[in-house]
């Protein structure tokens, strides 16, 4: 079992940054490759990123590229999300996932354990 827990959402103005926090805990969830979707109203929920368990190798969605960053340092159950030069496209709530294998990061169907969401707005 993991849990995991988010923070760091907010209201910013388009063009500004925000850093998400999710933190897991259980006893293997230093061994779970993590991931930060995010959903808008009406839309499907999208996977933004994620980072294999030891924080080696990373996935990111075209949307994000360049402008958002996963981190996580090496078997740490606590990661990380900076998002860059945001967008009002980028409002969504964002949940943290993990899931137990670090391949195929970008298999959405794989994450077994979710976070509650945090809310990220951004004004134009």
């Amino acid at each position: 079992q993991v849990q995991l827990v988010e923070s760091g959402g907010g209201l910013v103005q388009a063009g500004a940054s925000l850093r998400l926090s999710c933190a897991a805990s259980g006893r293997t969830a230093y061994s779970y490759a993590m991931g930060w979707f995010r959903q808008a109203p009406g839309k499907e929920r999208e996977l933004v990123a994620a980072v294999s368990w030891s924080g080696g190798t990373t996935y990111y969605a075209e949307s994000v590229k360049g402008r958002f960053t996963i981190s996580r340092e090496y078997g740490k159950t606590t990661v990380y999300l900076q998002m860059n030069s945001l967008k009002p496209v980028d409002t969504a709530a964002y949940y943290c996932a993990a899931k137990s294998t670090s391949k195929y990061l970008d298999n959405k169907d794989q994450y077994d354990y979710w976070g509650q969401g945090t809310q990220v707005t951004v004004s134009s």
